[in-house]
């Protein structure tokens, strides 16, 4: 009876009512976003401010993006199944002098709202055509060195 009473307890200190929440990326990008000042900030400023980007890519303009994301545990009922609870992306693009230029910041319910095209591209199939036929033939040839099998 101890012995019950022991792994029972054990199974129940383990238990906790507090949710785990898993951040990651910046955290109050939100708040944050708000302090930076197009054509005033500065890439000391925004590196200052939210620290070093997630992505970064250099065309024409610098374009740094920032991501904050936060996930938590569902309830027994669903299964323990991840649910996001936040899904933030500050995209800042940035003049070769260093200035902001612009900054756009998408949330969950953004994101949610984007249109995406309907239209189809189509795909050139005469390189492909031209190694497929080429490693189909050595596949055969492969497989059947002498030519002698059924086809």
């Amino acid at each position: 009876m101890r012995f019950l009473i022991i792994i029972f307890f054990l199974i129940l200190s383990s238990c906790s009512l507090h949710k785990v929440q898993n951040h990651h990326g910046v955290h109050f990008l939100e708040k944050k976003n708000k302090q930076l000042i197009i054509k005033k900030s500065n890439k000391n400023d925004i590196i200052k401010l939210l620290g070093q980007p997630s992505t970064q890519s250099t065309f024409d303009n610098d374009v740094w993006i920032y991501i904050e994301r936060e996930i938590t545990r569902g309830r027994l009922l669903n299964f323990g199944k991840n649910i996001l609870i936040k899904n933030d992306v500050l995209i800042l693009e940035i003049d070769n002098r260093g200035i902001l230029l612009s900054k756009k910041f998408s949330n969950v319910d953004k994101m949610n709202k984007i249109e995406f095209s309907k239209d189809t591209t189509t795909v050139f199939r005469k390189k492909t055509d031209f190694i497929y036929d080429f490693l189909s033939s050595l596949r055969q040839k492969i497989n059947d060195p002498l030519g002698k099998r059924k086809k």
